[in-house]
């Protein structure tokens, strides 16, 4: 279940309608928003029928992958940005390298198994003697070293990269393009060896859990590839077409943003796929309840994004278990407020931009009624987030950060005392210089409810009296909302709505990083860098210490609002009853092998 960061969809924003009724001045909830999640759900689907062998060997299990546009069909995770590509090449097991437990600590049996040495300041990663890739070559130390070379090539499309990474020796050196390899990854017994042990400046807490943003998890298939240029490595057969994979199935074929099917990887060192056939379709978010209804898929991808509207719809069915646990993801709104410098490779703060102004993102913030939203409209499963830091990482989260609730009238002073004011018998405020001042929202196209949820937003914020619209006047489709959002300097997206799919190590750095060019929003500060490097220096190994550097970087996140929580939620399914082995719980690292079907047909 380990996960890098990536972008949501659409999907992930919470789906309403119409807020009028309910968008008072002040918020009628609690202050902290933190309730959590009123509904209770099991991680897992104990289903006690035999199996049936016939099903299991001739049928077809079906999955659907809720979104609303074509996946983009990059099967690599070192260059995948979205988690819709995630979801569908899953059952190929993302070429993870670790076993974990149930807090997604790093323990021996997986791919390969890992030693740290803090006194030598070493990692050593170890391939299992039976790993293979599923055209049946073997997964070598060269596989695990070259994801590294994609990530920080100079011409790389990968936007994994962040300061982070600099820890390894001679990374740095060759991601500016000064070395041509890099120096601090070596081979003990040969490239087409087993071993292969990285040299660092620091060993961190951060390393002993998978996902993490210091050691990349994931192997690539280097004589695979390595004819392919980094650069053009995304776009390639190899990564879009023809892919290898390490986990319990194989790729049978791809329809281009529709479609992926499977059968069992003969050459998986694990616990053997039992189900011959998968196909996981793209089902948009305005038919998937009713797909569901009609008994169309068995599930909904464990990674994929339900919502609470779609909870109401299903939660009732008779041949279906609705199955869940808190989410590695959260809603949140970014500001646009500075660029990213593509020679120095660091994103740069510009103090005269539109969003500079942290009274300004305070009351926007403040404007919204997410409480509201959420009670109405989450149906039990969805909360306002009151940090960025989300609830299943119980030990770093900060229960006691109020975040932005509801506050027209704290929102309006923020403006007023900030000189953004109304001039001229005006009915929007101009910027502290008496300029024309118009914000551009951008969103995701979802569904209607959720079209009917971003026309309240600019209802709120238009109530304190800023001129907000849509970019280009209506809604993005998703791939073009990213494409925009990603472009080192772009104006034409002042503030968004969007949603993270998070790692299993909650260090920040990769999405907020001064080098981190999922840093969309581009703020940064020497505050923001240092609270980051405080979760993982030597004393971070004092856990005590470690909390408190987290919780301190989420009241520093709040207090700067350049990039604010919007919801928490459940991630759930519904689970067709003829399936059997289901279970999404962290510590399941055999999730798609050990699924049977207890008979031919959906239940």
């Amino acid at each position: 279940m380990d996960k890098k960061k990536l972008a949501l969809s659409a999907v992930a924003v919470l789906a309403t309608i119409s807020l009028a009724a309910c968008s008072n001045n002040k918020s009628s909830s609690s202050s902290s928003g933190t309730t959590g999640a009123s509904v209770k759900l099991s991680a897992s689907y104990n289903n006690t029928k035999a199996t049936d062998k016939s099903a299991t060997n001739n049928s077809t299990l079906k999955v659907a992958e809720p979104n609303d546009s074509p996946f983009q069909g990059i099967s690599d995770p070192v260059l995948s940005t979205n988690a819709e590509d995630s979801d569908v090449f899953s059952p190929g097991g993302a070429a993870s390298l670790w076993k974990v437990d149930k807090n997604y600590k790093i323990v021996d049996g997986g791919l390969a198994n890992q030693r740290i040495n803090r006194k030598a300041k070493t990692v050593t990663i170890t391939l299992r003697s039976n790993a293979k890739w599923s055209n049946g070559s073997k997964v070598t130390a060269k596989d695990i070293e070259y994801p590294y070379e994609v990530i920080a090539n100079p011409k790389t499309t990968s936007q994994q990269y962040s300061a982070d990474f600099n820890n390894i020796k001679g990374m740095a050196a060759y991601h500016t393009g000064k070395a041509k390899t890099i120096s601090g990854i070596t081979f003990p017994d040969g490239e087409k060896g087993r071993t292969a042990v990285l040299h660092l400046d620091k060993v961190t807490p951060a390393m002993q859990y998978a996902g993490n943003s210091f050691i990349w998890s994931t192997v690539e298939p280097y004589e695979y590839i390595k004819n392919v240029p980094i650069a053009k490595l995304a776009s390639s057969s190899q990564v879009r077409k023809n892919p290898l994979f390490t986990g319990p199935y194989k790729l049978d074929k791809v329809v281009e943003g529709e479609s992926t099917t499977w059968s069992p990887n003969k050459y998986y060192y694990g616990k053997k796929a039992q189900i011959k056939h998968i196909s996981i379709n793209v089902v948009s978010s305005n038919n998937i309840d009713k797909a569901i209804q009609s008994k169309k898929y068995d599930f909904t991808v464990p990674a994929s994004v339900m919502r609470g509207t779609d909870y109401k719809q299903l939660k009732n069915l008779k041949d279906y278990k609705m199955v869940g646990q808190p989410a590695l993801s959260y809603n949140y709104f970014g500001f646009n407020v500075g660029h990213y410098d593509t020679k120095t490779q660091k994103n740069v703060m510009d103090k005269n931009s539109k969003m500079a102004n942290k009274n300004l993102r305070q009351a926007m913030m403040y404007a919204l009624n997410l409480d509201a939203i959420d009670k109405k409209f989450g149906n039990g499963i969805t909360w306002r987030a009151n940090t960025l830091i989300p609830p299943i990482f119980e030990k770093y989260y900060d229960s006691s950060a109020k975040g932005f609730p509801l506050n027209i009238k704290k929102a309006k002073k923020l403006l007023t005392d900030a000189g953004y004011k109304k001039r001229n018998g005006s009915k929007w405020r101009s910027d502290p210089n008496g300029k024309k001042l118009t914000i551009y929202f951008g969103a995701m196209t979802g569904t209607s409810a959720q079209a009917a949820q971003y026309q309240d937003y600019l209802q709120q914020w238009h109530k304190i009296g800023l001129n907000v619209k849509f970019t280009g006047g209506k809604t993005m489709e998703m791939n073009s909302f990213y494409a925009t959002l990603q472009q080192p300097k772009q104006s034409k997206i002042d503030v968004y709505a969007a949603a993270w799919g998070l790692s299993s190590e909650p260090t920040p750095t990769q999405l907020y990083g001064e080098d981190a060019t999922y840093n969309m929003g581009h703020f940064v500060s020497k505050k923001n860098t240092q609270l980051i490097n405080n979760m993982n220096n030597n004393k971070a190994w004092n856990e005590s210490y470690r909390t408190k550097a987290f919780k301190e970087w989420q009241q520093y996140m709040n207090e700067q609002a350049a990039v604010a929580p919007g919801a928490f939620s459940y991630n759930w399914g519904p689970v067709n009853k003829r399936v059997k082995g289901f279970d999404i719980s962290p510590a399941n690292n055999e999730f798609w092998s050990s699924l049977s079907l207890t008979s031919s047909k959906l239940e």
